[in-house]
């Protein structure tokens, strides 16, 4: 969805707040995909600072799922997207770089969907887990640990203590 921004970047102290719905049904983020359960309108207040460029000011909710990081149970994240963004008109622009600045900007239009796609996955949450204590899943025989504990051997060696175990090993083969 695209918005017309000539009317504030051409107007000094031109101020123009909207609302606006966005049809965003998957977020791709590391190679995965993941549906987008909800979402909130998308509220914008644009305000002109100075000649070819305003101020844009965002908000938006989305519920995503995912898998647990931990226990790979599906998850329902709530993200919410704050913004704040300088634009400007394209004759403002002096060199190319600043163009590549605004990607979501095509001449005197904002592609809504690409801004807000950028911010989530700017936004996206390092790990995604079931609860804040979640025990995973057992590397050996893939139990859900959240559920009880398995009968598998934990144990891991410390890998700075190998090499001192190789030698012990070495001096029983007499």
């Amino acid at each position: 969805m695209f918005v017309n921004l000539t009317e504030v970047l051409t107007n000094e102290d031109k101020v123009v707040s909207m609302q606006t719905e966005v049809q965003i049904t998957e977020i791709s983020v590391g190679g995965e995909k993941y549906p987008v359960l909800a979402s909130s309108p998308v509220s914008f207040v644009f305000t002109n600072t100075g000649k070819g460029r305003a101020r844009l000011e965002g908000q938006a909710d989305f519920v995503f799922s995912a898998g647990c990081d931990r226990c790979l149970k599906p998850v329902e994240k709530k993200l919410e997207i704050s913004l704040v963004r300088e634009v400007w008109a394209p004759d403002m622009a002096v060199e190319p770089s600043v163009y590549e600045e605004q990607p979501f900007m095509e001449g005197f239009q904002l592609d809504v969907e690409d801004l807000l796609i950028s911010e989530i996955v700017t936004n996206w949450p390092m790990k995604i887990l079931c609860k804040p204590d979640c025990k995973g899943i057992c590397p050996t025989c893939g139990r859900d640990l959240n559920t009880g504990m398995c009968d598998c051997d934990t144990f891991v060696p410390d890998p700075r203590m190998a090499a001192i175990k190789d030698i012990f090993e070495a001096d029983k083969e007499v």
